[in-house]
């Protein structure tokens, strides 16, 4: 039986768009594909699929200019996949409104597990679940309390709005931006410094063994993601 969830794939390499069609298909996916921008709105608006998998090297358009027109356009998850290894280019893409970003080559059992997580965040946006469990840590952020092995675990004002801007989309990279214009709103200028202070704070508090953190990973250079399972010896998410 096909997947209710359908995946927009917009990348202007055919053979790219057939690997993935095969591996997307295989894991009961419905796909629609596009090879150039303006295709790529069209289907967005006639088939209103709930993943775009999109590219940024686009013949008639920069992908850069679509992420934030497509997610203005609709709630659908965005999850970027492209050659620009760089990282400014990554934190520009997050920062418009990706809610993931892939580098070519890629391996497709690491596609499939971003996108999993992508179907999670929308199943819980839009059943306005305001309870996050991750492990033995609990966020209720109904009741602004946190919970780890039944335990009230006190945090900083600071620390708590740190985890619920990352508790919001969990499993998705949230950049050192998003996350100090969240806690420093008024700030004019920011220092990533003072996040990473109260990131180690929170693993102090809510991770088992701190050095080795399974909740909060970094993503080097760009900011942070909560995981939503138990991480491999290599730090990888099962």
């Amino acid at each position: 039986m096909k997947s209710r969830h359908k995946v927009l794939i917009v990348d202007d390499e055919p053979q790219i768009r057939r690997l993935l069609r095969a591996a997307l298909e295989r894991a009961d996916y419905a796909i629609v594909e596009a090879g150039n921008a303006r295709e790529a709105a069209a289907l967005l608006r006639g088939e209103r699929p709930d993943i775009i998998l999109l590219d940024l090297g686009l013949p008639d358009r920069d992908g850069l200019e679509l992420v934030p027109i497509f997610k203005q356009q609709s709630q659908t998850t965005l999850i970027v996949v492209s050659a620009r290894d760089a990282t400014d280019e990554k934190v520009a893409a997050l920062d418009l409104g990706a809610d993931d970003y892939l580098t070519k080559p890629f391996d497709t059992d690491e596609l499939l597990a971003r996108m999993r997580v992508a179907v999670r965040n929308r199943l819980t946006r839009d059943g306005g679940n305001l309870v996050v469990t991750l492990g033995d840590v609990i966020l209720d952020m109904a009741a602004r309390r946190v919970t780890k092995s039944g335990k009230e675990i006190h945090l900083t004002p600071k620390e708590y709005k740190v985890l619920v801007e990352l508790a919001r989309f969990p499993g998705r990279v949230i950049t050192h931006k998003q996350m100090m214009n969240e806690v420093w709103p008024h700030e004019h200028e920011h220092h990533v410094e003072y996040l990473r202070v109260l990131i180690r704070t929170l693993r102090q508090k809510l991770e088992t063994d701190p050095q080795h953190p399974q909740l909060i990973s970094n993503e080097l250079g760009i900011g942070y993601r909560l995981r939503l399972g138990p991480v491999d010896s290599h730090g990888e998410e099962i």
